[in-house]
């Protein structure tokens, strides 16, 4: 399934490093989601470093932040714990939100096919409408990217 801007996000609930599951549709700020494949892989670190060096920033926006793969719980908090990461990351392992998000796909690396996350982020407003999709996403000032759309939304 492929999301559309314009359209109500998909509500899940997904366990997160914070003390309670993340239910979507309980969420009151605007939101940046971003699907990454593994946590303390090269290019999936240097996104959530980007993403936590501009959360004051999101922040100020009024938006806040959620990074979501399907690593577990226990690799998540090590993540954050290792890299401060201010904000929540959401355990996918079944991939069910990946695969509602049409963010699990085909993929092919070294010549090789196989099924994984294609890192992806969605900007939603605070009413849970999907403002944008970035798909393929390349990791390299992709955070602030996002930060720009979300000052040209105000």
């Amino acid at each position: 399934m492929k999301i559309k801007t314009n359209k109500k996000a998909p509500n899940f609930k997904l366990d997160s490093t914070a003390s309670n599951p993340f239910e979507l549709s309980k969420s009151k700020n605007a939101l940046i989601i971003y699907f990454y494949p593994k946590d303390n892989t090269p290019g999936c670190t240097v996104e959530t470093k980007d993403f936590s060096k501009l959360y004051k920033r999101f922040k100020s926006l009024k938006y806040e932040i959620v990074g979501i793969s399907k690593d577990d719980i226990k690799s998540h908090l090590g993540f954050k714990k290792k890299y401060k990461v201010p904000f929540q990351l959401l355990s996918d392992e079944k991939v069910q939100v990946q695969k509602k998000y049409g963010v699990w796909g085909m993929k092919s690396f070294l010549g090789k096919k196989f099924m994984g996350t294609i890192r992806s982020t969605i900007a939603i407003n605070k009413h849970g409408k999907i403002l944008r999709v970035w798909s393929n996403v390349r990791v390299k000032n992709h955070a602030q990217e996002v930060l720009d759309f979300v000052k040209s939304q105000k």
